[in-house]
Parts: structure tokens; sequence; C-alpha cells
């Protein structure tokens, strides 16, 4: 078993990680300050009005930073303008500048706005090409040179006109250098992220925030634990921004958000956070609100761990090993458990009845190797408000006593509405699958007014959003921004009303390049917008059909997957 690294303060009850405080404007990230929500618009930067109206419909939803897109000297120009404007109607939010591939952008955006964000991957690094690429130790050691001098004078400009800096990696556009050592790994984003904070730590500049996105729950997850513990290490307490990036629209984007960024909520990670919905950007902000509020009072809660343990490495998934029973565990995938309905569940409570063997974690005594018949289910109940620290700590117990039996893990919600119970459950029950615990998922409320066959959707969509098992079509869709030059709602819907029965299939709906083919690392298929209402079509990485009209593309996707031999009628 591998020794485990300290990412943060407890396992087993909630602590909120000790960081220091960042302003941004009128806002403070970390420190003591409470988690902060935030947006990006999806406007032309050079678009005044457009840019100001939209800053206002965020921030009246309860936003309170504001990103835009800048992709030239003149986009992070006019952001002074809109600044302007913004403080004239009486709106005084922090606007941040999202940068991509020319620093000299970003010289500009220190001047006018709070906070700047560069990417890693290609603040100074060449677009990746996705190729392996055979650096020497002295073009790599030039390479950090270069991107020294670049960021020495960005952190600057920064120190003069007192603007924060967000490091934002993303998965999906690391670099070839960063990937020639590391590949497309968690531990890629971090070493890309590492390189830049110990720029800033030599340089005294503090004022930093950094991100570890990724559209894959478990890569997301598994790279902040890993930068937090890395930072650990080397004595560093920067804040940290959350965001599962490209996590689509509706009740799926919602969940997969939900699994990922409350996965590290859980930990006490996070200061800031995103949801990014291929939706209106204001749309984003109430189901942001939700999750940073449910964990407002965390810490006045005591926690009930059963066992301290060293035998949890949390930086990869692997699945816990268990017997097979009735079907549950073994390597049989994660089952669901509902009533029956619209959407079939694996079992039903009564189909189980004779095999299951509830246990209530408040009530559960230091468990030994007999404590459980071997031909039983275990259904792991808790009402607890940590229940992610109580099941973490109960299958490590299970671990180190050796016992084998399948969890089902159980949790029965309060009368809550839908839309807070998919928020609520998919926040406490993804990040036990991340982790590679439980077998099955059962899911219950007091609302009677919620049918039975939501819950088993629900359940379907956190074992999927977690990455443990795909039920469905996956769709891996960006928010969109000022990048993206095509309808991208108008296309997400008419591609999911399409090819929504193609199960397993991944299918990856991008505004831009920029993210785009990173993004796609494992979907079987891209549509990513190339240019005014052009769209180019990838297999896999690889782009296949270029520039396609926007009212053509969909129907050339459709195509595409049937001359590959995916499609199902």
């Amino acid at each position: 078993m591998k020794e485990i690294e300290v990412y943060c303060d407890s396992l087993f009850r909630y602590n909120r990680r000790s960081t220091q405080a960042v302003p941004v404007g009128t806002v403070m990230i970390g420190g003591t300050a409470p988690i902060v929500v935030q947006s990006m618009c999806t406007t032309d930067t050079l678009d005044t009005d457009a840019s100001v109206f939209q800053t206002q419909e965020i921030v009246d939803a309860g936003g309170q930073l504001i990103r835009f897109t800048a992709q030239t000297v003149r986009h992070a120009a006019n952001l002074g303008e809109i600044r302007r404007r913004l403080k004239e109607k009486g709106y005084d939010v922090p606007l941040v500048a999202d940068i991509h591939f020319n620093p000299k952008v970003a010289f500009e955006a220190a001047r006018q706005v709070q906070k700047v964000r560069i990417n890693p991957g290609n603040f100074i690094d060449k677009r990746a090409s996705f190729n392996q690429v055979e650096y020497s130790e002295e073009e790599y050691a030039a390479e950090l040179e270069r991107l020294r001098k670049q960021l020495h004078d960005l952190l600057e400009l920064c120190r003069q006109y007192g603007t924060a800096l967000r490091i934002g990696v993303n998965h999906g556009s690391l670099s070839d250098r960063i990937m020639s050592r590391y590949g497309d790994t968690p531990e890629g984003m971090v070493a890309s992220a590492m390189e830049f904070l110990r720029i800033c730590r030599e340089e005294k500049f503090h004022h930093v925030v950094v991100s570890m996105k990724s559209s894959n729950t478990q890569v997301m997850v598994h790279a902040y634990r890993l930068l937090c513990a890395t930072m650990r290490g080397e004595g560093m307490s920067y804040p940290l921004h959350l965001g599962v990036t490209e996590a689509g629209e509706g009740e799926d984007g919602r969940i997969k958000s939900s699994v990922g960024i409350g996965a590290l909520l859980n930990d006490g990670l996070g200061d800031t956070l995103r949801v990014s919905l291929t939706e209106h950007p204001a749309r984003e902000i109430p189901v942001a609100r939700m999750l940073s509020e449910y964990y407002r009072d965390r810490e006045k809660t005591a926690s009930l761990p059963i066992c301290e343990t060293t035998s949890y490495y949390p930086y990869e998934s692997v699945r816990r090993k268990t017997c097979e029973v009735n079907g549950v565990g073994g390597n049989q995938p994660p089952v669901v458990i509902g009533e029956s309905g619209g959407v079939k569940a694996d079992f039903s409570p009564i189909s189980l009845r004779d095999k299951l063997f509830p246990l209530k974690l408040e009530e559960l005594l230091p468990l030994s190797a007999d404590s459980i018949p071997e031909d039983k289910i275990v259904v792991l109940c808790s009402e607890h408000s940590n229940i992610p620290a109580e099941i973490r700590a109960f299958f490590l117990q299970l671990d180190a006593k050796g016992i084998k039996n399948p969890v089902i893990i159980h949790r029965m919600y309060d009368a809550v509405s839908w839309e807070e119970l998919s928020i609520y459950a998919s926040a406490d029950l993804g990040m036990a699958f991340i982790d590679g615990m439980g077998d099955g998922l059962w899911i219950e409320t007091k609302n009677n007014t919620i049918p039975k066959a939501r819950l088993t959707e629900l359940a379907f969509g956190i074992l999927q959003a977690a990455r443990v098992r795909i039920s469905k079509t996956e769709y891996i869709s960006c928010p969109g921004c000022g990048r993206t030059l095509y309808s991208l709602e108008d296309s997400l819907r008419e591609i999911k009303q399409k090819t929504s029965r193609l199960k397993g299939l991944k299918i990856a709906i991008m505004g831009c390049i920029v993210n785009g083919p990173g993004e796609m690392a494992d979907a079987d298929y891209g549509y990513v917008g190339s240019g005014p209402k052009r769209v180019t079509l990838y297999k896999g990485k690889v782009p296949v059909r270029r520039n396609v009209p926007q009212e053509e593309a969909v129907d050339a996707l459709i195509e595409l997957i049937k001359e590959n031999g995916d499609w199902k009628e």
C-alpha cells in the first residue's frame, strides 16, 4: 500500500483548508472569507453594451466575480471601458481577464482589471500538437528560463496595478513540453502549475489563486488533491478556484459539477468556484451558491470517525475488491437500487430483501472480521451531515478488518426540492465512487412528490458523473465564451436530441480549440468551433472534417458516427 500524503487537515471530519487571503478588487478569496461564487460572460469582449448587460444579469443573480475572454490586446484594453461603464451603473464587481496564447494580452489586461487568468499550457508554450515530443534537458531548461522572464514581467505589472493572478491549469491544454515528461495526467497538471507557483514565490508575489480543471471528475479531483499535497510539502497555501470544465447543461451538467466540486468541498478544499454550464451564465450562479452554502456551517458539526488509517491513497481511482453476492460487487459495475418506474433500477429493495444487511453509521460499533455474514450485502445508511467522511472511515475500517462484503450506499434526504436533492446527493455521494468505494447506490427522499423513477435516474447520473458506470450518452460541452463563434447551445440541444440513445458514446461539443482537442482526450467524437458559424469534426483527437458550415455540421457528425460503425438504429 502506498504511503498516504496529506492534502487536507483531516480525512474524517470537516476542516476548511487554511489558505492565504488574496484580494481581488472588493472581493477576498481565501483566508477566512466565505467561498466566492463566479461566472464568465459569453459575449464578445469588444461589444461593450452586451458585456455590461450580461455582467449585470450575473451580478443580479448573485455572482461576485466576472471573467471575460481577451483574445487580443484590443479586447484586453476594452475591459477597462466595460469596468468604467459598470461602475457608472453602480456595479463595482471585480473583473477577470482570461488569456491564452499571447502574454502581451496579459500585460494589457493587468492594467485594466483586478485579476488575470493565465493558462500554463499556452502562456509561452506553443499550441499542443498532442504528439510525443522529446525535449533534451537543455531544451527543457531553456523553455523554463523563457517562462521565468515572461512571468517576471507580468508579475511586476500585477504588483504595480494591484492585480491578482490565477494560474489556471486545464487538463485539455497541457503543453507538449509537460506531456513529454508526465503525460496527460494529474501529475502533469500539478507539474505545470508548480512551475509557475515556484516562480511566483521566488518573486515574492503571493496574490495568486490556482485551478486544476478537467471535464473528467476523477482527473479533476485527483489533480486538486495532489496539488494541495505538493503545495503543502513546499510550504505554499495559495487558495483554490474549483470547477469541472465542460460539464454540459441541464441536470447532467449540474450533477457532474456537483460530484466533482462536492468531492473537494467535502475535504475542505476550495475558496472560489464556478459551475460551468452550457447555458446563460446567470443560470450557473444558483447552482454554485447552493453548493457553497451547503458547506457553510459544516465546521460546526461534529464528525464520528470510525477509525484512522493510512491505507487510503487519494490520487487514483482503484475500486475496492469485494466478493460478489447476488450480482452485486465483485467484477460487476456499481448497481442502482430503486423502485420500479420509467427508469429501471438494477434491483428493487424487495428483490434483494433476504440478502441485505443494513448498518447505521451513527450506531455502529467498531467492526470485527465476523461482524457481517459473508453472504450478505451491506446497506450503509447515514443521516449525518458529514456523510462523505463517515463513508470513507467505514470503508477504511472494512479494509483494515479484511471484510470483503459488497456495500450499497444508502441516503435518505429530507423533503427538499428536486434541484436541491440532485445537487446535495451528487455532492454527498459522488466522492465515494470516485475513490473506488461502493458497489451500489440507493437514494430516497421524504418528499413524496418526487417520482421514484427520478431518484433512480439521479443515482445513474451520479455513477456516470463519477466515471464508474456509463449508462447513457456522455456529452462533454463547454459553456462558451467570447471565443465561441457559432450557436453552441442550439448545437448541443440538437446533438443530444439525435444521439441520446447511443449508450456509452462520448461526444464533445466545444466552443473553440483552446481546450477542445485536449478535453476530448477520451471522447469518441468532437464538434469544435473553428470560425464564424464553422465547425471542425474530430474522431478522437484527430480532425477529420474541417470548417463545416454550422447548418450542416450536426448531420455531418451523425454521418461520421455512422461511417465508423458507432450508430445504433
